[in-house]
């Protein structure tokens, strides 16, 4: 079930066909489609009242268990349109919660879930009626008189401050693993696009990495990395990361955050596309939304096509045209993938630049803060001062130029 605005109603079916294949990844099978052209969802209970006996006639007609919403929804929007339509009512944060938590495999990735879904269940603890209203006593509840509602908010406090405590454990081993691999100066790509454009695909294709394969809205939760030698004899790291999407809720957000920000610590970003999607421009504007949210918009990028395979000659005709310095392949057909090889050959090369820095005494402090993210070439003592020669990515030179100021030569 939908309500589109105005503004919406271009890019409905893109939103209902993506709304159904979240379902349909969570298992369900779609029977139906509801859609109602409001400025905004009811307070109530989100459809208009004609629109919402129209869909009740429906559920019972055609025996439908579930139904979900495009938009997120209130407590009591919730609560009234089970009340009024006897059956099981989930908005799509629920439904992408759900994803996450089928396809969570690392105990990182689990712990992240779990906080999004206590973060988002928060909320709706309040007024649920009498079902929460009772008192209760017992092993755990401060009292014979703390309501279960109390009771079920603090616990949930309790575990949400549990949970971001043991994600700061483990992102600080996810920070000391970086820090490794930029001391052995082995650069980084990262693969990031929508979801289920292929990604997992085209690494193990390009890299013979046993990395899981499902025709599936976010079946890559957790960053998986593997080795690729390039035609040059440079060894680089491959990131296999999250999938991005429309409106990715909030919670999720916050609790993948240093998941999702893997990527703006990479030294590339491959940017790989779905060429059968005819929504690929707005996907790739969401793409490039998502990376400036996550402050990775200044990472040097590479367009790769994916899935040629299944268009016509005219509909690759016309990408070229719209992308003429991406990269076409098929992880599918594993077709042009040493072209893919060569092009992330050619701009890493083009990304880490020589640079000469003098570091004076009083800056050195500050410089060893960045100095496990460059190549030294060479290093040597000027009086107090330090000189060195190094390698880097623009953005790393950057970082080093706001520290050391007027030091750079």
């Amino acid at each position: 079930m939908a309500v589109f605005n105005p503004t919406e109603r271009r890019l409905k079916d893109e939103i209902l066909d993506e709304l159904e294949d979240l379902a349909e990844t969570l298992g369900y099978i779609v029977v139906d489609k509801i859609i109602q052209n409001l400025d905004k969802p009811d307070n109530r209970r989100y459809f208009g009242k004609g629109k919402l006996e129209q869909v009740k006639k429906i559920v019972s007609f055609k025996n439908i268990s579930v139904v979900i919403t495009r938009h997120n929804l209130t407590p009591s929007q919730k609560k009234n349109l089970e009340s009024f339509l006897e059956v099981k009512v989930l908005d799509r944060t629920q439904v992408i919660l759900e994803i996450f938590k089928k396809h969570a495999v690392t105990r990182e990735g689990k712990l992240e879930v779990e906080l999004a879904r206590l973060k988002y269940e928060l909320p709706s603890l309040k007024g649920k009626g009498t079902s929460l209203s009772n008192t209760g006593a017992g092993i755990g509840t401060r009292g014979p008189g703390e309501k279960i509602l109390e009771r079920d908010r603090r616990l949930a406090l309790k575990r949400i401050t549990v949970l971001q405590k043991e994600l700061i454990k483990q992102r600080k081993v996810r920070e000391v693993i970086r820090k490794k691999r930029q001391r052995n100066s082995i650069p980084v790509v990262s693969f990031v696009g929508y979801t289920n454009v292929g990604k997992s695909s085209l690494i193990s294709a390009l890299t013979g990495a046993d990395l899981l394969v499902e025709n599936q809205l976010f079946s890559t939760l957790d960053v998986k990395t593997c080795r690729l030698k390039l035609p040059s004899g440079r060894r680089v790291l491959i990131s296999d990361t999250v999938g991005f999407i429309r409106e990715l809720p909030q919670e999720l957000i916050q609790s993948f955050k240093s998941t999702l920000e893997e990527a703006k610590f990479s030294d590339l970003l491959v940017v790989v596309l779905d060429a059968s999607d005819r929504y690929l421009d707005e996907k790739l504007e969401i793409i490039n939304s998502t990376l400036r949210d996550i402050g990775a918009e200044n990472v040097p990028k590479l367009n790769v096509i994916n899935k040629i395979d299944k268009c016509t000659g005219e509909r690759l005709k016309e990408l070229g045209n719209s992308f003429p310095n991406a990269v076409f392949v098929s992880a599918v057909l594993k077709y042009n993938l040493d072209e893919l090889k060569e092009k992330i050959d050619i701009v890493l090369s083009q990304s880490f630049r020589k640079y000469k820095l003098v570091v004076p005494p009083e800056k050195l402090g500050e410089f060893l803060k960045v100095r496990d993210e460059i190549k030294v070439i060479s290093q040597e003592c000027y009086g107090d001062s330090l000189i060195v020669v190094y390698k880097a990515p623009e953005r790393i030179h950057k970082k080093l130029v706001s520290f050391i100021g007027e030091g750079v030569k």
